[in-house]
């Protein structure tokens, strides 16, 4: 047990003696919720409510199509959120499949833009092929990273008072 902490120092854990979240959670994060950034961007902006949404979605069914395919990245929001000592039996239970609901968003992301693109014509060929890589890059090391593997096994416990 002991061997898979090797590589890791007292920085690497939280206060919960767990090793701290991989970034590759919230790089995958960042990227399927990136329809939620950019509402949130534009409603903070009190000038021009939906400029941002506009310029970085022109059309407004591709807009529409990203909130719905990010909907699997806000339920991994909510369990990395809830994920504590004393957390509720079904945190505790769907938080092994953490890594599987990330892939499969980004699996439903990837259909999303494939389907935007070749029934609705809604993007060209470069934004397509440039989404669909870009769900590769933050596919691989949500696959490769050993720290998250580590994050999906342990599951944070209250620690005894001293």
């Amino acid at each position: 047990m002991a061997e898979q902490f090797k590589y890791y120092t007292v920085s690497d854990f939280d206060r919960f003696d767990c090793v701290k979240l991989s970034k590759t959670i919230y790089l995958a994060l960042a990227y399927l919720l990136r329809g939620y950034l950019v509402w949130m961007m534009s409603v903070t902006n009190f000038n021009d409510r939906v400029g941002i949404i506009q310029w970085i979605y022109p059309e407004p069914k591709l807009f529409y199509l990203n909130l719905a395919s990010g909907s699997l990245g806000l339920l991994v929001l909510l369990l990395v959120s809830l994920r504590r000592p004393n957390a509720n039996s079904w945190v505790k239970a769907v938080w092994p499949h953490t890594l599987k609901m990330i892939l499969a968003a980004l699996v439903i992301d990837s259909v999303i833009v494939f389907a935007g693109y070749y029934w609705w014509q809604l993007t060209d060929v470069s934004v397509m092929v440039a989404q669909l890589s870009i769900a590769l890059i933050v596919a691989a090391p949500c696959l490769l990273s050993k720290r998250l593997k580590l994050n999906l096994v342990e599951f944070p416990e209250p620690l005894p008072e001293k």
